[in-house]
């Protein structure tokens, strides 16, 4: 089989362009007031390389972020680095392709993930986030 290239690599992100509304329920209540948002876009000067995710939330107890996407197109293995206005800093494995995209991290001060899926049209994306403390 044939080693995928870089390029076939991030057409994978390509679904996640654009902008996207954002809507958070916690486990068991009712859905957070406030409107929360993100816009995904290619790195500017990267050639479509890394993709750039910025999320604003309206709600104190959920901070506003900063993520880069990129792959590792040798090892067919792509990347999330995390950043948010509380100063947090932490880096994410992360799959995507056939209508899946997932994300996980197994490090301190605790584990989590985040499994989702995207519509057949690309005009959804339904996941949740899990954590193990």
């Amino acid at each position: 089989m044939d080693q995928p290239t870089a390029e076939d690599a991030l057409k994978e992100l390509e679904v996640l362009v654009g902008e996207w509304s954002q809507k958070a329920t916690p486990a068991g209540g009712e859905p957070w007031p406030g409107e929360a948002r993100s816009t995904f876009e290619w790195l500017e000067g990267s050639d479509n390389r890394l993709l750039v995710e910025t999320s604003t939330v309206e709600m104190p107890e959920a901070p506003d972020g900063f993520c880069v996407y990129g792959c590792d197109a040798a090892e067919g293995r792509y990347y999330q680095l995390y950043t948010d206005e509380r100063n947090v800093c932490r880096v994410y494995e992360m799959s995507i392709g056939e209508g899946e995209w997932k994300l996980w991290r197994d490090a301190e001060p605790f584990s989590q993930r985040f499994t989702a899926k995207i519509s057949d049209d690309g005009n959804t994306i339904e996941g949740r986030w899990e954590i193990d403390e």
